[in-house]
């Protein structure tokens, strides 16, 4: 139960709400105790009149027609209190899963990438929906049917004690061995929920990479290679809940059979009881055995209701498991920071911890305001960790990153990204329209901003050819859209914020060279009071900048003009000859 503990917070948070619906609980079950009574009093009623202690037919009419409005009314009324403790239970149960889940999704955005690199999509999807599921069967069904059982055993056992105290110490004998059945139960259930929590994690993760690979798995004709892997998954998680299910299927049976051997002892020692006068009224044992009957739902849910909190446990276990981990990345600054775009990078090391990669190795240049760098080298040489380390998706292992002169990490990060926009080499777009995928960069632009930022990235054109023009819904990631048409658009959302800081990470790489040059020559003029960094394995991409550096593994070891760089022998120049004999091809 200590994992659970976790949502205490959430009981205070809705204390009024619960409070009331205790209340609640406690009118209906008293209200709903009243029909034993009133049937018991009924019985004694024809028992006087079976005897002869009352002869009027029309008294014993009269009563027990007013016993039968008496119980229809409580009847009645313990129902709608029924009614009303569900609401006020259920109700809160949904507020907190709703606090929950927008609680673990808030967790999920503040962690750093190597959170990610570390963690499937489908286990994190899993937490944050099935494990959330759990918890919220706990908050919700297992308290209010808890409370239920609780209020009604203290009210129906003070009761019977009060009436038959012998009688109620028979009828109460099977607690204690259901007791301990419970507590064994519910440690096999609790290590076998989060077993089957596990493997759905696996098959959630399973299935979420296989529709996004759907295109490779076609390609390759590895369906039924795939469906094989994904059968022997469902069938091993099958066999865990089976398992799961065999556990959880004793509870009810056992319920049943130690009610039922309760109202066997009521029968038979009320009987006796009845007959040697220690019990006077017959009515008495019809109320006895009304009242082991109901609480036969209550006893049995107390099975169910410790599977559930087994369950919510598991679950909550794997929720805490994610909530506890800290970002590595951190904002300690509160007060804005303007942000004008100097960039500085002072010995510079940088190691990927889940990899031990070293990607940069003393790293130094300086960028100023309005500039634009070019950024070259080879695939893997740590170009764009160098914009990765700008926005402050990692840290750095060593060495500094002053922006305006101010050590990155001083900055306010909110600001810090707020003025930067980003263009990854891998575009990605999102579930939405073309319209909206731009103002993601900026949520409160107007249409004709859009549609200007679109012009810029040379993509309007291919835009409006759609027959639902920038309305146009776009597949998962994008897919609707050719590979040029992707990254376009991710350049129409970077420049539509106008940031003081933009990041071009080779997301050229899919148009032709027509079009890139009509993208650069806008990108000139938007960028001029910018300070633009632009990787690129393309000579023609970087050639304009106002500084060019090249990389290998991890150093820089070319920095100059484009022209200052082709004068001299090395990697630059031999790139620019290769690709400008490749373009006289």
């Amino acid at each position: 139960m200590r994992a659970l503990r976790h949502l205490n917070k959430y009981f205070l948070k809705y204390k009024y709400r619960l409070i009331i619906g205790l209340v609640i609980t406690i009118i209906a079950r008293i209200f709903a105790t009243l029909v034993p009574t009133i049937v018991g009093n009924s019985v004694d009623i024809v028992e006087k009149y079976i005897n002869n202690e009352v002869t009027d037919i029309a008294e014993v009419k009269t009563g027990l027609i007013t016993n039968i409005l008496l119980i229809l009314g409580a009847v009645l009324i313990s129902a709608f209190f029924t009614f009303l403790m569900r609401q006020t239970f259920i109700v809160v149960s949904r507020f907190i899963e709703f606090d929950l889940k927008n609680e673990v999704f808030q967790h999920y955005e503040k962690l750093s990438l190597n959170f990610y690199k570390k963690n499937r999509t489908g286990d994190l999807m899993n937490r944050i929906s099935e494990d959330v599921s759990k918890v919220r069967m706990y908050v919700g069904p297992a308290i209010m049917y808890s409370v239920n059982t609780i209020t009604l055993f203290v009210v129906v056992i003070g009761y019977m004690i009060s009436i038959a105290p012998e009688l109620t110490l028979y009828t109460v004998a099977p607690l204690p061995i259901l007791s301990i059945s419970i507590y064994k139960l519910s440690v096999a259930i609790h290590k076998r929920s989060t077993v089957v929590q596990e493997f759905l994690s696996k098959l959630t993760t399973f299935t979420q990479e296989s529709f996004s690979g759907i295109t490779v798995i076609k390609a390759y004709g590895i369906e039924s290679e795939t469906q094989k892997n994904f059968t022997n998954l469902s069938n091993t998680s099958k066999d865990k809940n089976l398992d799961l299910a065999k556990v959880q299927a004793l509870f009810f049976p056992l319920m049943v059979l130690l009610i039922g051997f309760s109202n066997v002892l009521v029968i038979y020692i009320g009987g006796k009881q009845f007959l040697d006068g220690t019990i006077q009224e017959l009515g008495v044992i019809v109320q006895f055995i009304l009242y082991v009957n109901m609480l036969t739902w209550p006893v049995a849910t107390v099975g169910w209701v410790s599977s559930i909190v087994q369950q919510a446990e598991a679950s909550q276990v794997r929720i805490n498991e994610f909530l506890s981990q800290e970002p590595e990345i951190t904002n300690s600054v509160t007060q804005k920071t303007p942000i004008i775009g100097n960039v500085n990078f002072n010995n510079v090391t940088f190691t990927y911890d889940d990899t031990n990669i070293t990607a940069l190795k003393n790293i130094s240049f300086e960028v100023k305001s309005g500039e634009t760098i070019g950024i070259v080298g080879k695939t893997g040489s740590g170009k764009s960790t160098i914009l990765d380390l700008i926005g402050r998706l990692y840290d750095v292992s060593s060495g500094e990153i002053n922006i305006d002169n101010t050590p990155i990490k001083r900055l306010n990060l909110l600001d810090l990204r707020e003025n930067i926009g980003y263009v990854p080499q891998d575009a990605f777009l999102f579930s939405d329209s073309i319209k909206n995928n731009i103002k993601f960069g900026k949520e409160t632009a107007t249409d004709d901003e859009v549609y200007n930022a679109a012009k810029n990235a040379v993509v309007h054109n291919n835009i409006i050819g759609f027959s639902k023009g920038y309305n146009t819904i776009l597949g998962e990631r994008g897919i609707t859209l050719s590979g040029g048409q992707k990254q376009r658009v991710s350049i129409a959302r970077a420049i539509i914020k106008e940031p003081s800081i933009l990041l071009f990470d080779d997301c050229l790489s899919a148009v032709d060279t027509e079009t890139e040059e009509e993208i650069l020559s806008n990108l000139n003029k938007i960028s001029k009071n910018k300070t633009t960094f632009i990787v690129s394995h393309r000579v023609s991409t970087a050639k304009n900048a106002d500084k060019i550096i090249v990389i290998e593994d991890g150093q820089i070891i070319q920095e100059g003009t484009h022209n200052q760089l082709i004068k001299n022998d090395g990697y630059y120049k031999e790139l620019y000859l290769k690709q400008l004999s490749e373009k006289e091809i």
